[in-house]
């Protein structure tokens, strides 16, 4: 899978899952219904939010992404559906390749070694994705839920 898609197909489920999330939020505070929108909503977003966050690490590291534009993937995860923009963005300007850099370039120092290696085992980077999002979400789960 190429950083354009893999970027794409997680940024549209943090999408989907912001609207999972808003419309959970809708039937527990508006209408009074039910809190299993927030409930099952909420932790669906955030284990998706983690991955969207984890993707964007990844493929910033990949594409060359300076600080700032890697800041910006990452602060399009907290306003409602804002990745498909930032995907849409990136796109445009060149920065989501057809290809991984890393599969046949050396990496320069340890960070790009590490996504180097993610990369060129398919299968081993994404269990490693898997266990670094569940790590993730597990430290997110306690330190608590945002106020």
């Amino acid at each position: 899978m190429s950083p354009l898609k893999l970027f794409r197909v997680v940024a549209v489920a943090e999408a989907i899952t912001w609207a999972l999330l808003l419309s959970g939020m809708f039937l527990k505070y508006v209408t009074e219904t039910t809190e299993l929108g927030v409930r099952f909503g909420g932790m669906i977003h955030g284990v998706v939010f983690v991955a969207y966050c984890v993707t964007t690490v990844v493929v910033a590291i990949d594409q060359k992404w300076s600080v700032g534009r890697t800041l910006l993937g990452l602060l399009a995860a907290v306003p409602p559906f804002f990745t498909v923009l930032f995907d849409r963005y990136a796109e445009r300007r060149g920065l989501l390749g057809g290809s991984w850099r890393l599969a046949t370039e050396q990496p320069a120092g340890p960070v790009q070694g590490l996504v180097s290696w993610l990369i060129r085992r398919p299968l081993q980077g994404l269990a490693a994705g898997v266990g670094a999002v569940a790590v993730l979400t597990g430290v997110a789960l306690l330190v608590g839920p945002p106020v």
